[in-house]
């Protein structure tokens, strides 16, 4: 509880408003771990992404000014329910981005639901959230957990990876990411030997390491991320795992992974992403806004809430209203293209379709600059990383 209401009471401040500020503003929470596991996965670099979105846009919109707040979540559904209830109730948000955690993001996007409000889902992985959790107002812009195993696993299958032991973070997140890979792996012909869940945030992976080694499967899954995705694969490479032939493939990996891994670490690990920021001309340009302001590259993250806040808002002008459902309906009628990704779709159940990257992390010898990571291998079309509607669990989609 007292957890709780110091959270509320640094919303309250940062908000600085009342219930009627919603009247004369258009405000977008930014709801993220910002201190913790996942705070380099998306936390203030997100924040600052949604306030470029805003500043590219104009700062306006049908004669509202529009603001950004931002909170840390701290990965406690209580904790996030609580700010977003503060925030819808008391504060006037809109819209809410970002929710990076799956289990915050089902807890506040049941709230939001009920009240008609936009959440605007990038860093939360869980396909539940445009599957059995859909509602019209509820969208999921970057990556899931069908897009890691249809994407990462089938392709591992396919050169010859065939028998998997999975490294799985302990909640909904993993447990989901788990689950769609073990499925994509069997339906390919190949095999999981056995998986071990561990805490979220944990500092020491020992057991959970030798359990994996001690299996022979050629290939170990990192069902995680952020800071336990880091944490693992460096203790892998410590405990001999990598020298011993076994191969690490992460199925939730971000640039800023990387980038705190080192290369001489992380060099040949294989991952899908739906963004990197040497990609083309556009996605360059735009990462070298955010490196000017941020000293870091982007991520998928990071660019992915960027994309959502300016199509949301651009939704805002063409309804001529900041109604939820309204928005979300404009949302769905119009095309996405920016330097996330051109011609994307926004489907009934909320999801938007776009293109992902199968990528392999370079070796020192590789890369040529900083942040220079990634070897792109392959360009996966929309339809083969994105859960068919004829196997949705979604209310809102048609039978």
């Amino acid at each position: 509880m007292k957890t709780s209401m110091l959270a509320l009471a640094a919303v309250a401040c940062l908000a600085g408003g009342s219930a009627l500020a919603g009247e004369t503003a258009i405000r977008i929470g930014v709801l993220n771990d910002q201190s913790g596991t996942y705070a380099d996965f998306g936390g203030v670099t997100s924040v600052d992404a949604a306030r470029m979105a805003v500043e590219d846009f104009g700062g306006t919109v049908l004669g509202k000014k529009i603001e950004i707040l931002s909170a840390d979540h701290q990965n406690k559904p209580d904790v996030g329910s609580s700010i977003a209830r503060q925030w819808f109730d008391v504060e006037g948000v809109d819209a809410i981005a970002d929710l990076t955690n799956s289990a915050v993001a089902l807890a506040v996007q049941g709230l939001a639901q009920q009240r008609g409000k936009i959440t605007l889902a990038s860093g939360p992985f869980s396909t539940r959230l445009t599957n059995e959790a859909c509602f019209p107002t509820g969208f999921h812009w970057a990556f899931d957990t069908y897009a890691a195993s249809v994407g990462t696993a089938k392709a591992v299958v396919d050169s010859g990876g065939t028998d998997w032991f999975l490294l799985v973070s302990d909640y909904a997140f993993g447990i989901q990411m788990a689950a769609d890979l073990t499925k994509t792996v069997v339906a390919n012909g190949g095999r999981v030997l056995g998986e071990v869940k561990h805490p979220l945030n944990t500092l020491d992976f020992a057991s959970f390491l030798l359990q994996a080694q001690a299996s022979k499967a050629p290939i170990i899954g990192l069902a995680n991320g952020g800071s336990d995705t880091v944490n693992s694969v460096k203790q892998a490479v410590e405990f001999g795992l990598v020298d011993g032939g076994q191969k690490l493939v992460g199925l939730a990996v971000v640039i800023s992974d990387i980038h705190a891994l080192g290369l001489a670490k992380a060099k040949g690990l294989i991952a899908t992403t739906a963004y990197y920021w040497d990609r083309d001309d556009e996605s360059r340009a735009w990462a070298k806004r955010f490196f000017e302001r941020n000293k870091r590259m982007p991520g998928m993250i990071q660019a992915s809430v960027y994309s959502s806040v300016l199509h949301y808002l651009n939704a805002v002008k063409a309804a001529g209203t900041d109604d939820g459902k309204q928005v979300a309906a404009k949302m769905r009628e119009t095309p996405v293209n920016d330097f996330f990704t051109k011609n994307g779709k926004v489907r009934e159940d909320g999801r938007m379709m776009h293109e992902m990257y199968l990528v392999e992390v370079k070796s020192p010898g590789e890369s040529k600059a900083p942040w220079d990571y990634y070897k792109i291998l392959k360009t996966i079309p929309a339809e083969q990383v994105t859960l068919p509607l004829a196997d949705s669990k979604c209310p809102l989609v048609r039978k």
